[in-house]
C-alpha cells in the first residue's frame, strides 16, 4: 500500500489537537501533535508519538520531562505555529508547572516525568507518568482529514 493511502486513512480519525512541550536547559521547545493517548489509570500514564527525525525527540530524552496541552478552539494559531504551518513570529504565553512549560489557557495541561520510550518504526513512543494536571473550560480544537475544526455536540432524542 502507498504511504499516501495509509496517511489518508489515518486522517479520517478525528482527533483533538495537542502541543507537546519540554524545557531543555533554559530553552523551551514545542511541537503540535495529535498522536496522544492515555494508557493507564493506576499508575497514571500517557503516551505521545514523536517522529524520529523531530528535534523534540532528543529534547524530551535529555530533559526527562514533557507536557501535553490540549488546545481550545481559540488556539488554532498556536497549533499552526508549533506545526511549522506559518512563517509569522509569534510570542507564545506559557505557564510553568513543575518546571515544565505548558500552553497558557489550554483546556488541559498534563505534566509528565518520562517513564520510558520505545522506538517503533519511524517514531518513538514516549510514556510519561503524570505528575500534575491543570484544567480550564472551553471547547476543543479538532483535526480531521488534514484540517482544523471545531467541536459540535450532538443532541440525542429522549428514548421512550
Amino acid at each position: 500500500m502507498e504511504d499516501k493511502t495509509f496517511r489518508n486513512a489515518m486522517g479520517r480519525f478525528a482527533t483533538g489537537v495537542t502541543v507537546i512541550t519540554t524545557k531543555a536547559g533554559e530553552d523551551i521547545h514545542g511541537m503540535t501533535a495529535n498522536a496522544f493517548m492515555s494508557i493507564s489509570l493506576d499508575p497514571k500514564l500517557i503516551t505521545v508519538s514523536v517522529d524520529n527525525n523531530a528535534t523534540m525527540l532528543e529534547k524530551i530524552k535529555s530533559s526527562g520531562q514533557f507536557a501535553v496541552s490540549f488546545l481550545s478552539e481559540d488556539q488554532q494559531d498556536i497549533a499552526m505555529h508549533f506545526a511549522g504551518q506559518t512563517n509569522e513570529e509569534k510570542d507564545i504565553n506559557f505557564d510553568i508547572i513543575n518546571d515544565v512549560p505548558v500552553i497558557k489557557d489550554a483546556l488541559a495541561s498534563i505534566v509528565c516525568d518520562l517513564e520510558r520510550s520505545y522506538e517503533v518504526g519511524d517514531h518513538t513512543l514516549f510514556i510519561g507518568e503524570v505528575a500534575e494536571i491543570n484544567l480550564t473550560d472551553g471547547n476543543p480544537l479538532t483535526f480531521y482529514k488534514g484540517k482544523y475544526g471545531r467541536y459540535q455536540s450532538v443532541e440525542f432524542a429522549d428514548t421512550v
